[in-house]
């Protein structure tokens, strides 16, 4: 598994339907080592706290194979890393193989999977298409959103290595599949429940579900 590119933003103002929206969506690669802190990377900062950021989603991740799928998906031009407002864009770090809880060093950073993204309509104004978040929610491919266990540095190229595999048994998809179902899958819904590390946002969505 490899990062193939670090991204990071700050908060602009755009003009979406009429509206002045403050985003950090756009992110852009960056060269050399960058700062892990436990809230962001060094030159990266969430606009709406609300819903971004913080503790358990303090980065974010989308993989390579991610984008190959989108690309015989959606019509578009340009197609460059950071586009789906992600920190890390990787490879081999898909949502189906990566579990709830597991550890993994890039750099000298410690990171641990806590959940996947919830798409929201910003990813509207990314794309510049009104139905990019239907798409995003339908099409299953959220990536990772990690918490920081430890601080370090990092930079495109490094390596990731699992470090150490959730004791859950919960995969991001699996996840991905209990939220767009509305919990249809009891089983599966306790499981997630269950799970004492899941963050508390999305675990208010899956209470809901019971």
């Amino acid at each position: 598994m490899k990062l193939l590119s670090l991204n990071v933003g700050q908060p602009k103002t755009v003009n979406w339907k009429g509206k002045a929206i403050e985003t950090s969506i756009f992110k852009y690669p960056v060269e050399g080592r960058k700062a892990v802190s436990l809230l962001n990377i060094e030159g990266d900062k969430q606009a709406d706290l609300r819903y971004h950021g913080g503790r358990d989603k303090a980065i974010y991740a989308y993989d390579k194979a991610h984008y190959e799928a989108w690309k015989t998906t959606i019509d578009r031009d340009k197609w460059s890393f950071g586009l789906f407002g992600e920190n890390l864009s990787t490879e081999g770090l898909e949502d189906a193989e990566v579990q709830i809880g597991n550890v993994y060093q890039i750099g000298s950073v410690l990171i641990q999977a806590t959940q996947p993204r919830i798409p929201c309509f910003k990813l509207n104004i990314c794309f510049e298409r009104a139905d990019m978040t239907a798409l995003f929610y339908n099409f299953k491919r959220y990536g990772i959103y990690f918490r920081v266990l430890k601080e370090g540095v990092l930079q495109a190229g490094d390596a990731i290595e699992l470090v150490e595999t959730g004791a859950y048994s919960i995969t991001i998809a699996e996840i991905v599949d209990c939220f767009t179902s509305k919990g249809k899958d009891k089983k599966l819904l306790k499981q997630i429940l269950d799970i004492p590390i899941l963050p508390d946002g999305i675990r208010k969505n899956f209470l809901s579900f019971r």
